[in-house]
């Protein structure tokens, strides 16, 4: 699947992932391949982001490293969009 990160500064990241969890309002969710179409607001939390990324070293500092091939990045709050393999992270 492919995952774009935006912020109101730049685009974070974008590339292939193998899944990704995100703090949606009402609890946290995760969406793998062929999820079905998705439109969410989400909460202050972290944005877990599965597989291996290949970070621009301009943003890196905005991400951690977690276990097993995760990387984190905390948000406050944004909206993620979720259609044919693709999600977009809005974020602040």
């Amino acid at each position: 699947m492919y995952l774009e990160i935006v912020t109101p500064e730049a685009t974070l990241f974008n590339g292939d992932v193998e899944s990704v969890a995100v703090p949606g309002i009402n609890g946290e969710f995760q969406m793998l391949n062929n999820h079905a179409p998705i439109v969410s607001l989400l909460g202050k939390g972290n944005v877990k982001i599965y597989g291996d990324m290949k970070i621009n070293k301009e943003f890196s500092s905005k991400f951690t490293k977690g276990d097993k091939n995760v990387t984190l990045l905390s948000i406050n709050s944004g909206t993620v969009e979720m259609k044919d393999n693709k999600v977009i992270v809005l974020a602040d």
